[in-house]
């Protein structure tokens, strides 16, 4: 088996230039030994290189057959270490019994939903890097103010340093996407308590930003008691001018007024 056929529906677009491989590698710190997840290896161009390095206590994670057929075939020293499965439907405690780190070049069908997936193991994942859709990169490291911040972008900033790190251009792959590239990478800052009840604070962001050109005052009325008092200039404000402490704030001030 020469080569494994890119799946569309799969959303893989195989990198073909190893020294981007690298240097997504390179950006995983392990100086230590550490288990690390590989999301989607395809034909194994970055795992090749997490192979060589010794700290690199390595599983992937791969639903597509004919690549887990190719990995097994042309890299023994993955055996044992490959979950034919979606990564989406992982119980990751169930191989990952403490901390871990994650990598890949997500597929770009579902590399938001993996993101989500990340903030429900945040408390095991201290960094997560790899490549998404630029606009996806953006979305994630973006700051208030800007037409890019949405939902990803407070509910991951709440808990993760973003580092937005290079573009990569569609040429260097294969197929190639309609879209360029970005390598992003995820570090778990430091707060263990955001401050207010995360399950609210989750609701207001995504409420907020379902109808992210109105204000705050319209766009959580589906959620609010009648009473709610909304005078405050805040609440003249649309989603995307709030910072992730102001969302925090926010959430906090309508802990009492919030149907459930």
């Amino acid at each position: 088996m020469e080569k494994v056929r890119a799946k569309k529906n799969l959303g893989q677009h195989f990198l073909k230039d190893l020294s981007i491989a690298r240097r997504i590698v390179a950006s995983l710190p392990v100086d230590t030994p550490t288990p690390v997840l590989e999301i989607g290896p395809g034909m194994g161009v970055l795992t090749q290189y997490l192979l060589e390095n010794p700290n690199v206590d390595l599983k992937v994670v791969e639903l597509d057959g004919e690549s887990v057929r190719y990995l097994q075939k042309n890299f023994p020293k993955l055996e044992g270490r490959i979950i034919p499965a979606d990564f989406l439907k992982l119980r990751l405690e169930d191989y990952f019994p403490s901390k871990f780190c994650i990598i890949g070049n997500y597929p770009y069908n579902i590399s938001s939903q993996i993101f989500f997936k990340l903030l429900e193991y945040r408390e095991q994942v201290p960094v997560l890097t790899g490549m998404v859709q630029k606009e996806v990169a953006e979305r994630i490291a973006s700051k208030e103010g800007s037409k890019a911040y949405g939902i990803l972008s407070v509910l991951l900033q709440a808990y993760y340093d973003i580092e937005y790190l290079f573009t990569v251009d569609e040429r260097v792959f294969d197929p190639p996407p309609k879209v360029k590239s970005a390598v992003i990478r995820l570090t778990r800052n430091n707060v263990t308590d955001i401050g207010c009840d995360e399950t609210l604070f989750k609701r207001v962001v995504k409420t907020a930003f379902n109808q992210r050109r109105k204000t705050l005052r319209n766009s959580l009325r589906p959620i609010l008691k009648p009473e709610t008092p909304t005078q405050d200039d805040i609440f003249g404000k649309r989603p995307e001018q709030l910072s992730v402490r102001e969302f925090i704030d926010l959430t906090n001030r309508l802990g009492n007024f919030v149907v459930s």
